[in-house]
């Protein structure tokens, strides 16, 4: 349908805590998530939260073949999750290199859970309930963030693992990471 502006650090809208989804497969709701995936794709990002576009919704969507932003990364099943819930697998943490839509040129090392569950609803309202691990784990983990309130540098205990793309990666195409 259409790209909307993606709010970037600084605006408090990012910081609120989202209210829960009450309806679904309502016109309204599919025409957001609509909105959301075309945004999605035109940034190349692995993920999004309705907080990152002014929406404070429980919703998130995720997921890709292959991301330019993530190279390496093996692919994640495209996914509508509202009204998420997670848990963790293992008490096993992985740190790893992230960047964010809300936080363009900027990427860090950030810990997240190596394995976790979620559970939520998808636009129709029917349960989801998945296992994942790795980036799957980490999309999830940052989507959600944002229906929290948190952007990944929060997260980010090593601020010398911190730092513009440009800086960090010198041969990384600085429009990989916007």
């Amino acid at each position: 349908m259409s790209v909307r502006d993606i709010l970037k650090m600084g605006d408090p809208r990012l910081l609120r805590q989202a209210e829960p989804v009450s309806q679904f497969g309502t016109t309204e709701l599919e025409l957001l998530i609509e909105d959301m995936f075309d945004t999605m794709h035109a940034a190349n990002g692995a993920g999004l939260a309705a907080p990152q576009i002014g929406v404070n919704l429980q919703l998130v969507i995720f997921g890709f073949k292959q991301n330019v932003r993530y190279p390496d990364a093996p692919p994640v099943p495209e996914t509508v999750l509202i009204n998420p819930v997670l848990r963790p697998l293992s008490d096993e943490i992985d740190e790893d290199w992230e960047g964010c839509l809300s936080v363009p040129g900027l990427r860090g090392i950030v810990p997240r859970w190596s394995r976790l569950h979620y559970e939520g609803y998808d636009r129709n309202g029917q349960p989801i309930s998945r296992d994942a691990d790795g980036i799957h784990a980490r999309v999830v983990q940052h989507e959600c963030d944002h229906l929290v309130g948190i952007l990944y540098p929060m997260r980010v205990n090593d601020f010398s693992r911190f730092g513009y793309v440009d800086v960090l990666f010198p041969g990384l195409d600085a429009h990989e990471d916007d």
